[in-house]
């Protein structure tokens, strides 16, 4: 005989299951993530270098050794601290650094651990960790204050930079081909209540001028991240969108553009001079 009561008892069956396979699905992208976001985030590659012009090896906290390279220039109003992105190392980005030091900067950078020529493994809080490293080491030996520190950083690399400038009082802050947060590229939207290098959570507590670089045509990290990175940032602040330039391509595209607008952008930071 039928009763009206089945579909009903089948209808809660169904909704309690598929709650069940969406709350297991939930803690297992969840798990997924939180052990295996390093290893997705860095991608370390064979060290493109043995030597180069300014490079120390810098202790860690626990004495893992760190590629560090200062670039001097006696003359600099400011100190670029540039954070590199991700696949590349101090090696590859040493064009880029030598041009920022002809351009008028003393240059300051080192490659995260597994990189380049710094040993261990990165992850986000050994990043941090290593900056404060870094940092402790320019000022106790090349005298460098954090108020001298125009502060770069290229994709990955603006994790750490957000992270400093949200904690440290610095010059000024450049974002290129920024992201708003590790997971969200891959996303879109938040989806788990924890992620890595959160940058818009941040964004807002920072209050030094800032510029954001990004290409319009960027294939990696979308556009709106920039666009939405700029959006929630205080004032003074300014942008600079490429038209067309892609994420890897955008110094091929714009370098000497992008070179002119971080010129233009330290000349208009209130300093304290080099000693």
């Amino acid at each position: 005989m039928y009763s009206p009561e089945i579909p009903w008892r089948l209808a809660r069956f169904l909704v309690r299951t598929l709650t069940l396979a969406g709350v297991i699905v939930y803690a297992g992208l969840a798990l997924f993530g939180c052990v295996a976001a390093d290893r997705m985030i860095f991608q370390p590659q064979p060290a493109s270098y043995d030597r180069l012009p300014g490079l120390r090896q810098v202790p860690a906290a626990d004495g893992t050794p760190l590629a560090v390279v200062s670039l001097p220039r006696p003359d600099a109003r400011l100190t670029v601290f540039y954070f590199h992105g991700n696949a590349e190392d101090l090696g590859e980005s040493l064009p880029l650094l030598q041009q920022l030091q002809s351009a008028g900067f003393a240059v300051l950078a080192f490659d995260y651990r597994g990189y380049g020529r710094s040993g261990g493994h990165p992850s986000e809080s050994n990043v941090y960790a290593d900056t404060r490293t870094v940092l402790d080491y320019a000022r106790t030996n090349l005298g460098l204050k954090p108020e001298q520190l125009l502060v770069i950083g290229r994709s990955v690399g603006g994790g750490p930079a957000v992270e400093l400038a949200a904690n440290t009082r610095v010059a000024g802050l450049v974002l290129i081909s920024p992201f708003l947060s590790a997971f969200r590229v891959v996303t879109k939207v938040k989806l788990l209540p924890f992620d890595r290098f959160d940058n818009l959570a941040k964004i807002g507590r920072i209050h030094c001028p800032l510029l954001v670089i990004q290409g319009t045509a960027d294939e990696v990290i979308p556009f709106s991240h920039g666009q939405g990175l700029f959006a929630a940032a205080s004032p003074p602040k300014r942008s600079d969108w490429i038209a067309g330039a892609g994420h890897n391509d955008i110094f091929e595209v714009a370098g000497a553009r992008i070179l002119l607008d971080i010129r233009e952008f330290a000349q208009s930071l209130p300093v304290v001079a080099h000693p």
